[in-house]
């Protein structure tokens, strides 16, 4: 668990901090000096605040409205959250794949039009929306992952969350110094494919939790690799709850890895088909 929630922390902390190093970067060489550049900034760091401000009001409506719920509702709503940070695991992939070679100049010719007309509160949108967003999906993933956790503590949960977001400043930092290092896109390319991995990991908890739940039928193991890598293993419970892998799974955790990865390349393929059609027209 505490490995899922440092991923997961340095990922979504890095296409943050990615926005945000774009806005300050494009002010810092385009500055309008004076009260203008310090104006800028402020409205930089306002939007910042004001989207760590927009992800922790979410975070408490999450927890509040699930305390309110009775307990049996509540497990369904665990469960629910379980398959949505699944889903929108593959959705940021998507996401990030369309969006990851223009986003630098997007921001940039939203900044030009900002700068043009004094209007800084573009500046301030851009970087409350990056933060919220990225903030918001964090607790959506959060929550899916305690959901289908148990023996969670507090302290290990605040810990790896520290060790993910000084894990996040470290990598952007190396990233920053250039390609020599890691680029920008092999990191993504690498970051999707363990992001992926993971949702696979939350799918099969949630399809393990609707078989608890006697929603979908428990099966006889079609086979068992314990010997290899036991799952309740140190080393192979890591390996569980980053990809999915299961010593002995049943003809329904077998359907769902399948219909997890099918809708996965499926899409991929199907983005990709989009991608070259103006090229083709």
């Amino acid at each position: 668990m505490a490995g899922q929630i440092i991923f997961v922390i340095w990922r979504e902390s890095i296409e943050a901090l990615l926005v945000i190093g774009i806005l300050s970067s494009w002010l810092s060489r385009n500055d309008p000096g004076g009260d203008a550049g310090g104006r800028a900034r402020a409205f930089l760091w306002g939007g910042v605040a004001a989207g760590f401000g927009a992800a922790l009001i979410f975070a408490l409506a999450v927890l509040g409205f699930a305390e309110l719920m009775p307990a049996s509702a509540r497990d369904d709503l665990m469960t629910a959250m379980i398959f949505l940070a699944a889903g929108l695991i593959v959705q940021m992939v998507i996401w990030m794949r369309r969006h990851g070679r223009t986003l630098k100049r997007e921001l940039e010719s939203g900044l030009s039009k900002a700068a043009q007309s004094s209007n800084w509160w573009t500046v301030f949108a851009l970087a409350a929306i990056a933060v919220a967003r990225e903030g918001s999906e964090t607790v959506v993933f959060l929550y899916g992952m305690l959901a289908g956790a148990t023996g969670t503590g507090v302290i290990s949960v605040i810990l790896s969350i520290a060790v993910g977001i000084l894990a996040a400043l470290a990598s952007y930092a190396l990233l920053q110094l250039g390609s020599r290092v890691l680029p920008w896109g092999r990191f993504f390319r690498i970051s999707e494919i363990m992001l992926l991995m993971l949702g696979c990991a939350l799918f099969t908890t949630g399809i393990e939790n609707l078989a608890g739940a006697g929603i979908v039928p428990f099966g006889a193991p079609l086979w068992d690799t314990s010997a290899v890598l036991s799952d309740g293993g140190r080393i192979g419970g890591i390996v569980s709850a980053l990809t999915g892998y299961r010593a002995e799974p049943d003809w329904v955790t077998l359907l769902g890895w399948v219909g997890y990865w099918a809708s996965v390349f499926g899409l991929l393929g199907w983005q990709s088909r989009q991608a070259r059609l103006p090229q083709n027209a």
